[in-house]
């Protein structure tokens, strides 16, 4: 039996990025029209690599600055969430590459809760696995300031629970924009025991 269920769910990625720069304050992602998807996440993204040094994500886990397994290659968001986000800050829109978003996609409900363990797959077979929730920061608040100045304050408070999720490449492949990819997740029911 299979582990993992494809669903009914596609979305199409409307918009790709690459943050190649690691200045917090610029926190910003070059548009692209396609990526190459390797075991090492996006080329040229500051975000890749196979492992990372453990963060303030994960200190009770690892001591901080810990090589550990790179399940934060990218960064995904959903059209949807962005709007809701932009909503609840009294903005027309949100822009993605100043997220540090790697993909936007649209289709999937509540996306940024979609279970860990959950795999995209496009077309050309790229498959990239859902880590978790993308839990909101500052960061993004000060690049957004740029655009749209004292309203990036509100940005913590507005993208929780919306902020998309982290992602790494399972199988290697070209992802494009306009492309569409399938949810699948794991077949297993939730789990009940406590946090």
């Amino acid at each position: 039996m299979p582990a993992l269920k494809p669903t009914k769910w596609t979305a199409e990625v409307i918009w790709l990025g690459i943050v190649t720069s690691m200045d917090r304050k610029a926190l910003m992602a070059e548009p692209v029209e396609a990526v190459d998807l390797t075991f090492a996440g996006m080329a040229g993204s500051v975000h890749g690599g196979q492992t990372r040094e453990s963060c303030s994500r994960v200190t009770s886990q690892y001591p901080r600055g810990t090589q550990i397994l790179n399940e934060r290659q990218l960064s995904i968001v959903s059209a949807e969430e962005l709007d809701q986000i932009a909503a609840a800050m009294g903005v027309e829109t949100v822009n993605p590459a100043r997220l540090g978003a790697s993909m936007v996609i649209r289709g999937i409900p509540d996306f940024t809760f979609v279970p860990p363990s959950s795999r995209l797959q496009a077309t050309s077979g790229a498959t990239v696995v859902v880590d978790m929730e993308n839990r909101p920061c500052q960061q993004p608040a000060r690049s957004l300031m740029q655009e749209i100045g004292d309203a990036a304050k509100g940005f913590r408070k507005a993208s929780a629970g919306r902020r998309g999720v982290t992602a790494f490449v399972a199988r290697e492949g070209r992802v494009a924009v306009g492309d569409k990819l399938v949810l699948h997740v794991p077949d297993q029911r939730a789990w009940r025991g406590e946090a």
